[in-house]
């Protein structure tokens, strides 16, 4: 049975994906920003029914790493009941 579980956001994973739909928005057509939001979505939707096939962060054994697009990651941290986005980053900052 699969399992059904919580998505929470850290302020530092909202803030991160205002400022990337905020860069899209301003540099990118309608069109490219719906398709990264649905690639977003269809990513958290993976997270969601197998969260550990993502790899590990190279710097924390605790934290998952979840590509969205070329240059954007989701990193996440789950447990039984729920999955905790930490932040969502531009692949040219530094890794978590």
């Amino acid at each position: 049975m699969q399992s059904i579980y919580k998505v929470a956001w850290s302020d530092e994973a909202h803030s991160g994906f205002a400022e990337i739909l905020n860069y899209l928005e301003n540099r990118f057509t309608e069109r490219e920003v719906k398709k990264f939001v649905k690639a977003f979505d269809d990513q958290i939707n993976r997270i969601i029914s197998n969260p550990i096939t993502f790899r590990t962060s190279k710097k924390s054994k605790t934290i998952r790493v979840a590509l969205v697009a070329k240059l954007t990651s989701i990193y996440y941290t789950f447990n039984e009941e729920s999955i905790y986005l930490v932040a969502i980053r531009d692949n040219r900052e530094s890794p978590i």
